[in-house]
């Protein structure tokens, strides 16, 4: 019996020792021999040589200079990578893919062919003050689509102040509110977020609210909400409205991976014909910062995208695209940091 024990004891250790100290250490002298950059992670540094992604994770760009990514259904965060799951029944996916729409769509035929939608979704927005009080296009919105007036008001800390202290100056509509809503006896900010819309509907015809940036006193700019009558704020908010009050207009078809998440939410890749849908944004918004000449400068970007282009099996199946972190990174290098 003790020899038996004694056996497989020493059975056990040498396996231990095998699987979990030889074979890992093998391993690891092999990563860092031949593939030390994909071994620890396939992080880039930034042009200060501090890290700042990993080119298999998608993060989030916001600025115009940059392209942009997928959307994320897990906010890019990689301790959470999902789909969103959502059927194209679902409001809160024709919502989001709305509001990334309503900046960038571009008409399709006619006269305006080439040209952006969300100059003419402003001009329509801005004729909410030809309605009749109770038909107000904020107060529509907020009222059609509950949840996304309330994803305004989580979106951002400045929203959630704004309808606290609007709720503290109207005790009356909050109380009309709990006596409507008797589950609902201390509501949040974004429980408020329809009636709160109601009242800036009435109160700024033809306005939605946004941030600002303007200079202070010091003259350092800073970040304020105000009524405003046009903006990518507007544009993002009522593309689906105007859409539906403009049902005959074409529009240019855009890239399926433009609107959609991927199976992660962390794609760090988008398909070359996404890429080149945002070209003229990205170019336009250099060409303004270096002041340089915008078709020279599209060319240049274009050959960025071109140089930094791969496919599946080396381009033997499927389609061409770019890895954004990269793409982007050249972009800083060449131009510097945006403003």
């Amino acid at each position: 019996m003790k020899q038996h024990l004694t056996k497989g004891l020493w059975l056990l250790g040498f396996t231990v020792l095998l699987s979990c100290v030889v074979y890992p250490g093998v391993l690891w002298v092999i990563g860092q021999t031949l593939f030390p950059f994909q071994a620890n992670g396939s992080v880039v540094n930034g042009p200060d040589g501090k890290p700042v992604g990993s080119v298999l994770i998608a993060q989030p760009f916001t600025k115009d200079e940059y392209f942009q990514p997928r959307p994320s259904a897990c906010s890019y965060d990689a301790t959470a990578s999902s789909s969103s799951a959502l059927a194209a029944s679902n409001y809160a996916l024709r919502g989001r893919v709305a509001q990334t729409l309503g900046p960038l769509v571009v008409y399709k035929g006619g006269k305006k062919a080439g040209q952006p939608v969300g100059p003419d979704i402003e001009a329509w927005f801005q004729g909410d003050d030809k309605l009749p009080e109770h038909a107000g296009y904020v107060a529509q919105w907020a009222d059609l689509h509950n949840s996304l007036a309330q994803g305004w008001v989580k979106a951002d800390p400045k929203n959630t102040a704004i309808v606290d202290a609007w709720a503290k100056a109207h005790p009356a509509a909050v109380a009309q509110f709990v006596k409507d809503n008797p589950s609902t006896p201390t509501p949040a900010a974004a429980d408020l977020a329809v009636v709160y819309f109601d009242d800036f509907s009435k109160t700024h015809r033809g306005k939605f609210p946004s941030a600002v940036t303007k200079p202070g006193r010091d003259g350092k700019p800073i970040t304020v909400m105000e009524p405003v009558q046009e903006g990518s704020d507007i544009q993002s908010n009522f593309f689906d409205m105007w859409r539906q009050a403009n049902p005959t207009v074409e529009l240019q078809d855009v890239p399926g991976d433009l609107v959609t998440t991927s199976g992660s939410g962390l794609d760090p890749h988008i398909s070359m014909d996404n890429a080149k849908f945002q070209l003229d944004r990205v170019a336009g918004k250099w060409a303004t910062n270096l002041k340089k000449d915008p078709a020279a400068l599209h060319r240049e970007i274009e050959k960025i995208l071109q140089d930094n282009a791969s496919a599946p099996l080396g381009g033997l199946a499927g389609e061409p695209y770019v890895n954004v972190l990269e793409v982007n990174l050249e972009l800083r290098k060449r131009y510097g940091a945006p403003q």
